[in-house]
């Protein structure tokens, strides 16, 4: 079966804080012929482990690199890969992606006032402008 698999079932999956839905979770994950993940979906993991969970962004980086090198996983991983990046350098997974997918639809600068979010993406050689 090729499922799309909802945030909460990656959560789930991701730590155990219910252990019959964690093994449901799992069980359906590891079941599928193939598993598409949403950047939607994926922002808001980060954002559950993160605010909800507290995790550290290493052990998200950790976690969601499990998930996303799963051949059975399916997902934009450019996308997943400029998350990623803006996370290890200590901003926002959805910073990341945000800019990824702007300059996929054409845009020319991110734009944000978010200084920290600038910072990161111009140091990756991203055109950024803070607004004031």
């Amino acid at each position: 079966m090729k499922i799309a698999a909802d945030t909460n079932v990656l959560v789930r999956a991701m730590v155990i804080d219910d252990v019959r839905q964690s093994r449901i979770a799992e069980q359906a994950l590891a079941g599928a012929d193939m598993v598409a993940l949403s950047m939607s979906a994926l922002c808001e993991v980060v954002w559950v482990l993160s605010a909800g969970h507290k995790r550290r962004p290493t052990d998200i980086v950790e976690a969601l690199r499990r998930l996303i090198d799963n051949p059975s996983v399916v997902l934009n991983r450019p996308a997943a890969a400029a998350g990623l990046t803006v996370l290890e350098m200590g901003g926002d997974f959805a910073d990341g992606v945000i800019a990824y997918d702007g300059t996929w639809l054409g845009a020319d600068v991110f734009l944000s006032f978010d200084r920290k979010a600038v910072k990161l993406l111009e140091d990756q050689g991203i055109s950024s402008r803070l607004l004031a």
